[in-house]
Parts: C-alpha cells; sequence; structure tokens
C-alpha cells in the first residue's frame, strides 16, 4: 500500500518545469501511511517558492485519485539542495534544454563567480551567462556562444 502511495505522488510533474516529477526533483521526501492516511512529505526548493502550495495540491490530488485519505506535510529542514534531483531528472533537465546544476556539495562557489556550464542542446562549454535570472528564479539565463541557443540553467543551491 506505501508502495502505491508513494508511486502516485512521486509521479506529480513539477508545475513550472513539467519535464520532471517531484520525486526526480528530490523535493518529495517520503510517503508513509499512518492510522490509514497516506502522508507525503514534501520539502521546497526554497522557503519562496511560489510553486509549493501547487505542488502540494497535486501530490494530494494525486493520493486521494488512487483512493488515499491523504495529508501533505512541508518540512523545511533539512533545506532541499540540487544535490537531491535523481540523475535520472538531471538527464531529463538535460533533455528539455535545461542544464542541470553541478553538484552543490563538490563545488566551490566563490561570490559573483562564474560558474562553467555546458550546452544542453550542442553541449559545448563555451556558454556565457545572460542573466542571473531566467524564467524562473532557480534558473539563470545562458547562452552558448558555439551553436548560439539561449537556455535556463538550474542554479545550483
Amino acid at each position: 500500500m506505501r508502495h502505491r502511495a508513494y508511486a502516485a505522488a512521486a509521479a506529480v510533474p513539477d508545475p513550472e518545469i513539467p519535464c520532471i516529477t517531484v520525486a526526480d526533483l528530490g523535493i518529495l521526501r517520503s510517503v508513509d501511511i499512518v492510522d490509514g492516511v497516506a502522508v507525503a512529505k514534501v520539502t521546497p526548493t526554497y522557503s519562496g517558492c511560489p510553486a509549493v502550495l501547487a505542488i502540494e495540491l497535486a501530490v494530494e490530488t494525486a493520493l486521494r485519485e488512487e483512493g488515499f485519505e491523504a495529508r501533505v506535510e512541508r518540512v523545511m529542514s533539512p533545506p532541499w539542495t540540487t544535490d537531491w534531483i535523481t540523475p535520472e531528472g538531471r538527464e531529463k533537465l538535460a533533455a528539455y534544454g535545461i542544464a542541470p546544476p553541478a553538484a552543490a556539495s563538490n563545488s566551490i562557489r566563490a561570490l559573483f563567480g562564474e560558474t562553467q556550464v555546458d550546452c544542453p542542446k550542442c553541449g559545448a562549454p563555451e556558454t556565457e551567462r545572460v542573466s542571473e535570472f531566467g524564467s524562473t528564479a532557480c534558473k539563470a539565463l545562458y547562452r552558448c556562444t558555439a551553436c548560439r541557443e539561449p537556455f535556463d540553467y538550474f542554479k545550483c543551491i
């Protein structure tokens, strides 16, 4: 029963990046059955994420549609990190045209430092940041100087 509940919640797409699920993104922490209720624990990508309520409602709806009484709990600690994005999620982002983030746990970043981002379209490392903010606050806008295509980069957190 718990596996069926987890599968239902895990299949919910992110409303801002529909190519990736909440499980791929790593924000679905767990789904347990507690006193007959499917309790999903979700961590937002950041505290001000405008999609958090939409995500929580979508997870709750998915559980109810699968026949469960459902509750979603927001878990803020430990805070989400881009390291929680699954390898499959990173592949889906790249296939969608969004450069996946570098591993936060392995990177040394200086304030105002440039991040090396490979183009998700042609794979070239010759890219430049156009804007610190892309289509959402968690992405930056880059351009490939090899193929000249613009693309989003999912920022490392």
